[in-house]
């Protein structure tokens, strides 16, 4: 790539030889991974870039990282895009930059890598944020889904342009006016050299008969509107963690941080400051 799409910050070579690109900023407080979600283009810094320096001048340690197969990191062709391959590399991160235990902060696919980490590492874990979070259902009932269906159809076809991106992306949104054109151009810049495979082959176990033994505290967020995973899915994190909050936000699809991101700033560092700190 001849020229990064996205602004270009730290990159760690994992222990298992994957370069991943991530951005940093804060120091103290509490260390917070931000875990972005799938599709075409996605990387850490668009999905977050307006919330992540709120929490660090809130003073917490902000860790920004595109998972493999996304943004500047890596992008393997012939590797499986499954869900415990995301938390290994997670792993690989966190122990790579020696974060110590830490709050995962993940929407979508990145809440369900989240979910994965914390019960598989459950001693680094301090707390979860989650945004809507795969990894509660069966595979067929989020390809049932309206967003799912387009985006699967629309990255088979090849690389999107930036029309076909900004259409995708107003479906992330129950008021799709909010999808900024900086957004797109840095999503189909990623997209352009994406493989086919990190969406085809992708797939995420149903963690919700598990839920139960994440026991440090949890603060989730649902847009009534989401159009990419079923709302349901924020009552059983409701029911199945023992220690979570969970809101359901109307008039929001699929990226409560973008359309309500001063609420969802404030609620954050609210929730660090109050459940996570007392934990």
């Amino acid at each position: 790539m001849s020229a990064t799409p996205i602004p270009e910050g730290q990159y760690l070579t994992t222990a298992s030889g994957l370069r991943l690109h991530y951005q940093e900023q804060g120091s103290g407080g509490t260390t917070i991974v931000f875990l972005h979600g799938s599709g075409p283009g996605a990387s850490g810094y668009s999905n977050f870039k307006l919330n992540y320096p709120e929490l660090a001048a809130a003073g917490h340690r902000v860790v920004v990282p595109d998972l493999p197969g996304y943004g500047l990191s890596d992008k393997p062709e012939d590797q499986e895009y499954v869900n415990d391959f995301f938390v290994a590399t997670v792993h690989e991160l966190i122990e790579g930059l020696d974060l110590g235990r830490v709050v995962l902060l993940g929407n979508s696919l990145g809440g369900a890598i989240a979910l994965g980490y914390a019960l598989a590492h459950p001693e680094r874990v301090q707390g979860l944020i989650l945004m809507a979070p795969g990894g509660v259902e069966e595979r067929e009932a989020y390809f049932e889904m309206e967003g799912i269906k387009r985006m699967m159809a629309l990255f088979a076809e090849g690389p999107l342009d930036f029309d076909a991106m900004k259409k995708l992306l107003g479906f992330q949104l129950h008021d799709a006016s909010q999808v900024s054109d900086d957004v797109v151009a840095e999503r189909v810049a990623i997209c352009a050299d994406q493989p086919r495979t990190v969406l085809s082959t992708m797939r995420v176990p149903n963690m919700e008969n598990r839920l139960g033994e994440i026991t440090c505290p949890v603060l989730a967020f649902w847009g009534v509107n989401d159009q990419f995973n079923p709302p349901g899915g924020a009552q059983k994190i409701a029911a199945g963690c023992p220690n979570a909050r969970v809101t359901l936000v109307n008039r929001c699809g699929h990226w409560v941080m973008v359309e309500h991101r001063d609420y969802f700033n404030r609620a954050c560092i609210d929730f660090l400051a109050h459940e996570v700190a007392a934990a």
